[in-house]
């Protein structure tokens, strides 16, 4: 229903229905999220998923696969037309998006930087050098769909239970490694942040950064009877999960 809700908003989006949008929420159960272009076997592990009761669904951004904790993270999606963010360039609409993110660190007390990726990795954001928010980006008639996360807490013995990597050798090593590469709000602050605080500092953040003002909403009735149809005949489906492929819409008129 996540990944629904946030293909629903692009849609509406495109259409005109409604304004450019920010979503904050989190995942219940836990999830795994992974690429557009990824195979499901090669980076999920499946039969640890299935054990745990751990949700898993196909993105329609690329990037990686993702582990998202029910309680140690928020995710976050923005959906704007391009030319609100008056870069036609895909790095540049990462950095001025990822801006709020830099801008919530800092109201935090902490020093972010950009780190722009490469052909095969997505931009993301760092903490002394280590990785504390990930995104990815869908573009689809001038509007832009971005979603990541932001760790608050990160139990990297958890998220590579579920996580597939070829150059893993066990979950003991790929901790070892993930522990110079990957940090969260509260290893960084040593002490706790409420989810409140952080929800209304991403708030504020993203404000400062984008130099807008944002108004409380909540799904329109287009996009929540969309985003329920898109749930049952797409993210649900194996065909959608194991094949990357979907029948539902190719034939409609909404996006």
């Amino acid at each position: 229903m996540n990944m629904a809700v946030d293909e629903a908003i692009l849609c509406s989006r495109i259409e005109g229905r409604v304004p450019n949008t920010l979503r904050l929420f989190r995942w219940n159960p836990s999830a795994v999220s992974f690429g557009r272009f990824q195979n499901i076997h090669s980076v999920v592990n499946l039969e640890e998923c299935a054990k745990k009761r751990v949700n898993v669904v196909r993105r329609i951004t690329g990037g990686g696969a993702v582990y998202h904790d029910s309680k140690d993270e928020v995710t976050y999606s923005v959906i704007v037309k391009g030319e609100d963010l008056e870069t036609e360039d895909v790095v540049e609409a990462y950095r001025c998006i990822c801006a709020g993110i830099i801008e919530t660190a800092r109201l935090l007390g902490l020093k972010a930087e950009f780190e722009k990726g490469s052909v095969n990795r997505c931009p993301n954001i760092t903490v002394g050098a280590r990785k504390i928010s990930g995104s990815a980006q869908a573009n689809r008639k001038g509007v832009i769909l971005q979603h990541g996360t932001l760790l608050i807490n990160v139990d990297l013995k958890k998220m590579f239970t579920f996580l597939k990597f070829p150059w893993k050798k066990n979950n003991v090593d790929m901790v070892s490694v993930a522990r110079k590469k990957i940090t969260s709000i509260t290893d960084e602050l040593d002490f706790s942040v409420s989810l409140d605080q952080i929800r209304r500092t991403l708030l504020e953040g993203f404000e400062e950064a984008l130099g807008v003002r944002f108004a409380k909403g909540a799904l329109t009735e287009g996009e929540l009877i969309l985003a329920r149809a898109l749930a049952e005949k797409k993210f649900g489906t194996q065909e959608w999960n194991f094949e990357g492929k979907s029948k539902f819409l190719s034939s409609k008129p909404i996006c």
